[in-house]
């Protein structure tokens, strides 16, 4: 009689077991894929050879900033003089890596499944989280480094040493943050690989927004996806083509999703603010390294107007950013239920397209602050600089619903004209006997 729950009993650990063993491989798929391109990235940018084995640390640093956490830089010469600043730039490249293969390998066990319940969701999300968390703090802690300064003269070097003054230049993540962030970075990662999947089995409960949420899901990560492939070939071209393979790769490695989502808000009609003090070098396309660095201390304004003072060609990204939207709302309408209405679609399409680019705007923001203080003198921000770029998002937004309203309503009426030929061909061909 007591044989049944003891042979259920183990087949409850070793599925347990298993769910571990998964939520396991999920992690070390996203770091490892983070880590790889993150690693070559800095290799192509020359920071290989940087002293005292701090590549290991600049690649944690840049994973950290990767999942939205940020990295504190300070340094110091004793009593002569202190160092200070901040870093907040999301690397794209790598952040879309590390998604990828998380989204791929937490999605895959479950299409082998025809349904599922939201209790094994969530036990399925909080083994994940509880494993991304663990992982995260092992790459904030090992994310900091200290460089010690060489003068190059052996009297001043003995000197400052003995004053203890030695110059230094070092780095640190955020713990908090970077674990919050990344908490924050995996559960919204997770809610749109399942809005996007459609072979995914979802609860019961989530059932009713299943064919009104996933097409556009689908559609818009198909857009970003295709905006990224888009400029790695043209990327790719440049670097044949124009030199600096080493400096080109490295953008790409690293902040390839930055240009290529930015083009996309910008080819709607949205615009980002920055400024670049004129003797810091940018690793981007030089019209938008122009505009940033136009003002006289103050802000440029990136749009389609500024970018094409410089190179007129930046009104092929409005050609671009239609035609790419105008496909989206014409899959979104052969994805979703037929007969769904046209003004259903374009209210799907402009929601989607608009909180799409409310999370462009918000991970293709740059805060660079740097500082000096002499002898205790002033702060930190009076002897030092800053460069900074951020989307302004109610332009980018309203543009956002704009354009989806109108893309999905055409693209709505081109599928449901294409789905009804599809049909009427087939009752044709279903109606016409062998015989003839």
């Amino acid at each position: 009689m007591s044989q049944p729950p003891t042979s259920r009993a183990p087949q409850g650990a070793t599925h347990e077991l298993r769910a571990w063993a998964q939520a396991l491989a999920t992690v070390a798929a996203g770091v490892a894929a983070m880590a790889v391109v993150a690693a070559l990235g800095l290799w192509a940018a020359g920071a290989a050879d940087l002293p005292d084995g701090a590549f290991a640390a600049v690649v944690a640093a840049v994973m950290v900033t990767a999942v939205g956490g940020t990295v504190e830089l300070s340094g110091d010469a004793g009593f002569i003089a202190q160092t200070g600043g901040g870093l907040a730039v999301v690397p794209l490249s790598v952040t879309l890596a590390g998604a990828l293969a998380l989204a791929v390998l937490f999605l895959l066990p479950m299409r082998h499944h025809a349904v599922t319940s939201g209790r094994a969701l969530l036990a399925r999300v909080a083994r994940t989280a509880v494993l991304w968390l663990l992982a995260l703090l092992l790459i904030a802690l090992a994310a900091r480094h200290t460089f010690r300064i060489q003068v190059g003269e052996q009297f001043l070097d003995e000197l400052g040493e003995a004053l203890g003054a030695t110059p230094t230049v070092g780095f640190r993540a955020a713990v908090g943050p970077t674990l919050g962030y990344g908490l924050l970075w995996l559960l919204v990662l997770l809610a749109v690989a399942l809005a996007a999947s459609r072979k995914t089995p979802l609860p019961s409960r989530l059932l009713r927004f299943q064919d009104s949420v996933r097409p556009a899901a689908f559609v818009m990560v198909v857009v970003l996806l295709a905006y990224v492939v888009l400029g790695l070939l043209a990327g790719v071209v440049a670097a044949v083509t124009r030199g600096h393979a080493a400096q080109t790769f490295a953008v790409l490695l690293l902040g390839l999703p930055n240009l290529a989502w930015m083009a996309f808000g910008i080819g709607l009609g949205g615009a980002w603010e920055g400024r670049v003090p004129g003797d810091i070098g940018l690793p981007v396309p030089k019209p938008l390294a122009a505009v940033l660095r136009e003002t006289d201390g103050g802000s440029g304004t990136v749009d389609l107007s500024s970018l094409s003072a410089y190179d007129g060609r930046a009104w092929l990204l409005a050609l671009l950013a239609a035609l790419a939207l105008l496909a989206a709302g014409f899959v979104l309408a052969v994805r979703s239920p037929a007969g769904t209405a046209p003004w259903r679609l374009a209210v799907r399409l402009a929601v989607a397209v608009a909180v799409t680019l409310l999370i462009v705007g918000l991970l293709t923001r740059v805060s660079a602050i740097f500082g000096l203080s002499l002898l205790g003198l002033g702060d930190l921000g009076n002897f030092g600089g800053e460069v900074s770029l951020h989307a302004r998002l109610l332009r980018l937004v309203g543009f956002g619903l704009l354009w989806g309203l109108l893309a999905g309503f055409i693209g709505g009426l081109a599928g449901s004209w294409a789905l009804r030929r599809a049909e009427s061909r087939e009752s044709r061909g279903e109606g016409a006997s062998p015989g003839g």
